[in-house]
């Protein structure tokens, strides 16, 4: 399920279409994998067949979900353009607003303390937060927050409780990602790869 869905979503990444031309990173499927799928294999099985239903729905329906995922993002790194694209996406009603500011405050908690326990590997990702938001730099928060602002309301629900879940667990998100991304490039464990940074 994680292959079909990052299969499918790097088809659809590829027709996205920048105001710049072509990024570089459309024609780099290696690390398009290894990035997305470490993420879809921290989700459980119900969570994968739902958003890979939702993809393949919307891309039947013509509706890219990479597209507007990225455009979404604009509302916070380029916002005068976002201005000008925000009515080609579907309306988010305010309650579904606050489970994804809600959702995403703790994402971003997690994701703090990962950088607290790695900063060498941290400062390879992401910034963190909306604030640090550029239009050449888009942070882990508001990449996440365009991201979940596309999911289905079944997807949000599944995907909100995956998270409570994990929060009363005392589990964090960002660890298992990162977990399964140092496997996905040939470490066997997070800690072998953060000694390959840390020297």
């Amino acid at each position: 399920l994680a292959d079909k869905i990052t299969r499918l979503e790097f088809k659809e990444f590829d027709k996205v279409e920048n105001e710049g031309g072509r990024a570089s990173c459309q024609d780099d499927y290696f690390t398009f994998e290894k990035m997305r799928k470490a993420q879809y294999l921290s989700f459980t099985k119900e969570m994968l067949m739902q958003y890979l239903y939702d993809l393949r729905r919307e891309s039947s329906l013509g509706h890219n979900l990479i597209t507007e995922k990225y455009g979404r993002m604009m509302e916070s790194t380029a916002p005068l353009e976002y201005e000008k694209i925000k009515d080609n996406f579907p309306p988010i009603d305010e309650d579904k607003k606050k489970i994804i500011e809600a959702v995403c405050a703790i994402c971003v908690s997690w994701m703090e303390k990962f950088a607290e326990k790695y900063p060498k590997l941290s400062m390879r990702a992401r910034s963190i937060h909306t604030y640090e938001d550029t239009e050449y730099n888009t942070s882990y928060e508001t990449y996440l927050r365009g991201e979940i602002s596309t999911y289905s309301d079944k997807m949000l629900q599944l995907f909100a409780g995956f998270v409570a879940g994990l929060l009363n667990e005392e589990r964090n998100l960002s660890f298992i990602i990162m977990e399964n991304t140092a496997k996905l490039y040939g470490y066997d464990s997070l800690e072998t790869l953060n000694k390959a940074y840390d020297k």
